[in-house]
């Protein structure tokens, strides 16, 4: 698929295209559905964090869990113990409430591989501290979808005003105008400007 990806972007968009020459291949790769909640839990450590240390501290969890971050698990765990990872307490009250939800079936995890993206979104913003970047996130690497892209992720934002030259802080829809002729292969797109920032 990615692959036909580029075929697009060298037909839709040269600029874009060009730039993916630079690091391809790109791949999207996604998770099993055991692993949802833990990847969620990630998803909720990095908010507004660096790669970097966004991953000492899923670490730190995954140590704390040993080894295996289930909603069981979390939920017997005391919020101190979660804090001490050097997450926030919001985002130990964030995680708790995640762990809350998949327990009691608020949310079918397994369930959401069936719904369209939009939906997936809505039902995930539901819960405490699950913002649109997070849903996204889940959707691109949890679920493999490959048509996401994520105006909230900085990173992203700040490639395309790169690469298009456009002006410091460029509005949503200057974005949008770029992004839609990347579709249906939006998520491939995004994998290349985040190489690109690498």
């Amino acid at each position: 698929m990615s692959t036909q990806a580029l075929k697009h972007f060298q037909t839709v968009d040269p600029v874009l295209a060009a730039a993916a020459e630079k690091v391809w291949p790109v791949e999207l790769k996604w998770r099993p559905t055991k692993d949802f909640f833990s990847a969620l839990c990630n998803e909720i450590v990095s908010q507004q964090l660096s790669d970097k240390v966004a991953d000492v501290l899923y670490h730190r969890l995954n140590q704390t869990c040993e080894g295996s971050i289930t909603a069981e698990i979390v939920t017997r765990l005391t919020d101190q113990q979660l804090r001490d990872t050097g997450m926030s307490w919001s985002k130990v009250k964030f995680i708790k409430n995640l762990a809350e939800a998949v327990i009691t079936q608020a949310i079918d995890l397994e369930q959401l591989t069936q719904f369209e993206d939009e939906l997936v979104v809505t039902e995930l913003t539901k819960l405490p501290g699950i913002g649109p970047w997070t849903a996204e996130m889940f959707l691109m690497f949890s679920l493999g979808r490959e048509n996401v892209f994520s105006y909230g992720d900085l990173g992203l934002r700040r490639a395309i005003q790169k690469l298009y030259g456009l002006p410091p802080k460029p509005t949503r829809q200057q974005i949008e105008a770029i992004t839609a002729k990347w579709s249906p292969y939006r998520t491939y797109a995004c994998l290349v400007l985040w190489k690109l920032g690498d």
